[in-house]
């Protein structure tokens, strides 16, 4: 399943949610103003998506329920079929307004909806939104599980019910349940790109709620117009990437393969293997001296390089060289953090959870917030892998590539992505934040095209096809 979410959309945490709400009151607007933005968006989607059926809509005792409120009153004045639950009465002045003003019936939960085994129409989550941190009883997990999979469309307003917010981690007693739709109000949040929670989102939508955000530091990955070569290029303009070698050859081939695919013009595999095609790739035995080369924009050292004291002594001729670095695999279970402070050429970490892990500890937060932690601290930029990719800089800006494809859990994708971020880093995207998350796109792009049941050679030679959809 790929996540379905705008690309370079701001996400915002729910404090500063609140804070961009507050800006908008303070402009002139009112929280009552929100409101019924936010409900009239919902009920535009609604109305479209439903197509005539009837629309249950479950109402919260908060702003979310209220949104609620709003929602099913504007359905109703465009002649759609509507029924409204409560989880209770209205906990807040706004959102008992928004009740006020609906002057249909309102349905007690959950008795009445006992016999949902038979409900065949739009069902609608309004019941939590932004800022739950607790877990649903299991009454009411139970009938919105029930509805979620009975009903012939579930769309969520702003979150699934349960879900936290901030963390992307599931409050919920139904972990397998999932929404067809999302309709995030005003910004997307962290549990609309992080799993587990991103999976019950389904397709995310954004309704703009009029309010004035920030340029947020944290974003989801757009593609920003992918280098390309020009009438004038050759092959040291497009880049030389030289990929350190280890006993696992198999590894840095990949990713010399795939930083050719990805632009590169000239590669180099630093080994002591025997020449195996392409014959493309130039193979020249393993040396220190060999990386003082300066035609050489990127290395990367890690797949396949081991943990003894030979790949340990390569990995510090790496650190001690003027080159930029992709250090992935092996090499950052041997790597001292201390010494990335002193590089003056930018390095690029590509960890999965257990390297993060081993690497930088097991920490509280979310993803984005380790992954954003551990940039500082590195002064690297960090790939944290994995289906909810986060790209994060020691700046504290980062992107998160939340179209990741579970058939990318296949031996030798990683090596891939590595060449990939070095093809980029030699071609002289220099910021290398941009450099990472453009091999991250091109990376998740081709493997969008292959689809499923893919060896991570063919991913290396679908890159040139994911070019294809680059702007």
């Amino acid at each position: 399943m790929f996540l379905n979410v705008p690309e370079g959309a701001p996400i915002l945490t729910a404090a500063a949610m609140r804070a961009a709400e507050e800006r908008a009151i303070a402009a002139g607007s009112s929280v009552a103003a929100l409101m019924e933005r936010a409900g009239t968006g919902v009920a535009e989607w609604v109305h479209r998506l439903a197509a005539g059926s009837e629309v249950l809509i479950l109402c919260g005792p908060g702003n979310n329920g209220g949104d609620g409120y709003v929602a099913a009153r504007v359905l109703a004045s465009r002649g759609v079929p509507v029924r409204v639950a409560a989880l209770g009465e209205p906990g807040t002045e706004v959102a008992a307004a928004a009740r006020a003003a609906w002057s249909g019936a309102v349905e007690a939960f959950p008795q009445p909806l006992s016999d949902t085994g038979a409900y065949s129409g739009v069902f609608v989550d309004a019941a939590f939104g932004t800022g739950l941190n607790r877990s649903l009883s299991e009454e009411i997990s139970d009938v919105i599980e029930q509805l979620v999979r009975l009903s012939r469309l579930a769309i969520t307003v702003d979150l699934p019910s349960g879900v936290d917010s901030d963390t992307g981690a599931d409050n919920n007693l139904f972990l397998e349940a999932s929404f067809d739709v999302t309709l995030a109000l005003g910004a997307l949040k962290p549990a609309h790109v992080l799993q587990p929670t991103a999976r019950h989102c389904g397709a995310v939508r954004l309704i703009d709620i009029g309010l004035d955000l920030p340029h947020a530091p944290v974003r989801t990955l757009a593609q920003r117009g992918i280098t390309i070569p020009q009438p004038w290029s050759h092959k040291y303009s497009r880049g030389m990437v030289a990929v350190v070698s280890g006993p696992m050859h198999g590894a840095s081939e990949l990713a010399a393969r795939s930083a050719y695919r990805a632009g590169a013009g000239y590669v180099k595999l630093l080994t002591g293997g025997l020449p195996n095609p392409p014959h493309a790739i130039v193979r020249q035995r393993w040396s220190a001296e060999a990386l003082d080369d300066k035609r050489i924009g990127a290395v990367v050292i890690g797949p396949g390089l081991g943990r003894d004291d030979r790949a340990r002594e390569k990995l510090d001729a790496a650190l001690a060289s003027e080159r930029r670095l992709v250090i992935d695999g092996d090499a950052l279970h041997l790597l001292d953090l201390a010494v990335l402070k002193d590089r003056a050429a930018p390095v690029v970490l590509t960890p999965h959870a257990s390297e993060f892990d081993a690497l930088f500890g097991v920490g509280a937060g979310s993803k984005i917030e380790r992954a954003q932690e551990a940039a500082a601290r590195s002064g690297a930029v960090v790939v944290f892998k994995g289906a909810d990719t986060v790209i994060a800089a020691p700046d504290g800006w980062a992107n998160v590539a939340a179209m990741g494809s579970p058939w990318l859990s296949v031996a030798g994708t990683g090596d891939v992505l590595a060449g990939a971020i070095a093809a980029m880093l030699a071609q002289g995207v220099w910021d290398p934040l941009r450099a990472a998350s453009d091999g991250v796109w091109l990376h998740g792009q081709a493997a969008r095209m292959l689809d499923r049941c893919f060896l991570a050679d063919e991913l290396a030679d679908a890159l040139p096809q994911a070019y294809e959809r680059a702007r």
